[in-house]
């Protein structure tokens, strides 16, 4: 009998050791800087990072001088040929017998950036059980999904400029909040968090030219963890009849590393399942979901975990059907998948449907929490499980500081 045989390992030990979130299975891209340093491009491997302009000077990739940008856009935008040529040589340079003299920079000694220009954020509302509970709290259980909700995906345009990475803290909003008399001047009271995955466009698509669901999925250079913060209580007095609006832009926090959709390709799997057929402009011809374990935790206690195979709609499927009106991409677009919560409570990805509303608090290190206080640190966090490896996601975290009165 053939022995089977074992998990492809690094020469670098601290990438083999068990529940690594970056093996050399995953290689995920970033921005880094040390010291005073530029910021410039790297890849994850164990505790360290590859400095991926220094060995673009020594000659080992042909991309120009792209890793010496401070954003992946002029990377990215080289296309898919490239980004499956950069990962076959950077999987050849890191595995057992490969160049033990690549240049490192320890992780602990790196400052880790926003990892692109974001051009444009949009964001979805992709998870059936979420779009449920939410509207069940707000319309009843007969009118709880919009007619339209099961044939298309639902988003909105948010803000690119308010896009930070992890570890970046958040500024509780001030806004307009409805009060007994008409609207009052305070600082939100009803913070929350939500649960994504956030797509990272790789290519152009032009204006008036509308992309299929097989094209949108070679478009996607990989993911991110997100969290799209949001100001309910400002959100429940601007949202009618014009959506999410300022209590959506106080901040979208994402992981400093980009897990490449080559790294999650062994995880491909089906979504949830369908109320009824979609038009064929959203078929998808295999299934555009992963077995990702995905979830969240307050001031370090885990709140919630669920799987992002619970998603409705794929990225794939939200960008063609971004571009059904023939609107415009653009390389370092990010889409967020929308709040990913499971059928349970504790699967959920938002307070305000783990606590129906803030009825219902949940015990976070022994403190009832409806909703996020001053101080409090909400962190995302999310791995897929191979054969002896895991492809992880990094850090996604961000606390809050008191309103500015």
């Amino acid at each position: 009998m053939k022995k089977k045989e074992g998990p492809v390992r690094s020469w670098l030990a601290s990438a083999n050791r068990e529940g690594c979130d970056f093996p050399v299975q995953n290689l995920p891209y970033g921005v880094f800087s040390v010291g005073d340093g530029a910021a410039r491009c790297g890849v994850a491997i164990g505790d360290m990072i590859v400095d991926l302009a220094a060995c673009e000077a020594r000659g080992l990739f042909d991309t120009g001088d792209a890793f010496s940008e401070p954003q992946l856009n002029a990377f990215i935008a080289q296309g898919r040929a490239k980004w499956d040529e950069n990962r076959t040589r950077l999987t050849e340079l890191l595995t057992e017998g490969g160049d033990e003299s690549l240049p490192l920079v320890a992780m602990r000694d790196a400052r880790l950036h926003l990892p692109i220009r974001v051009t444009e954020f949009t964001d979805f509302y992709s998870s059936r059980n979420h779009a449920f509970n939410v509207g069940l709290l707000f319309r009843g259980a007969e009118n709880a999904l919009p007619a339209q909700w099961t044939h298309m995906p639902i988003g909105y345009n948010g803000r690119a400029s308010s896009v930070v990475v992890s570890g970046t803290p958040i500024r509780r909003p001030m806004g307009q909040l409805r009060g007994v008399n008409g609207p009052e001047w305070a600082a939100c009271r009803r913070l929350d968090l939500e649960l994504e995955l956030g797509a990272i466009v790789g290519a152009d698509s032009p204006m008036g030219q509308r992309v299929s669901v097989e094209e949108a999925e070679g478009m996607i250079f990989g993911y991110v963890l997100l969290n799209d913060w949001s100001a309910r209580d400002i959100q429940a007095w601007e949202y009618q009849p014009l959506g999410p609006f300022q209590a959506k832009a106080l901040g979208t926090t994402i992981s400093p590393w980009i897990v490449t959709q080559a790294a999650l390709e062994p995880f491909r799997c089906e979504g949830a399942a369908r109320d009824n057929p979609l038009l064929p402009y959203l078929h998808e011809s295999r299934p555009g979901f992963y077995d990702l374990a995905i979830g969240w935790r307050m001031n370090g206690q885990k709140v919630a975990q669920t799987n992002y195979n619970v998603m409705y709609y794929s990225s794939a499927q939200q960008l063609a059907h971004h571009t059904s009106s023939g609107c415009p991409m653009r390389v370092g677009d990010l889409l967020g998948s929308g709040t990913i919560s499971g059928p349970a409570p504790e699967q959920t990805g938002a307070l305000l449907e783990m606590t129906q509303g803030g009825k219902n608090p949940v015990t976070v290190n022994g403190e009832p929490r409806s909703f996020i206080e001053d101080g409090d640190e909400i962190d995302l966090f999310a791995h897929a499980e191979g054969d002896g490896y895991r492809i992880g996601f990094g850090p996604c975290s961000g606390r809050v500081l008191p309103a500015v009165e």
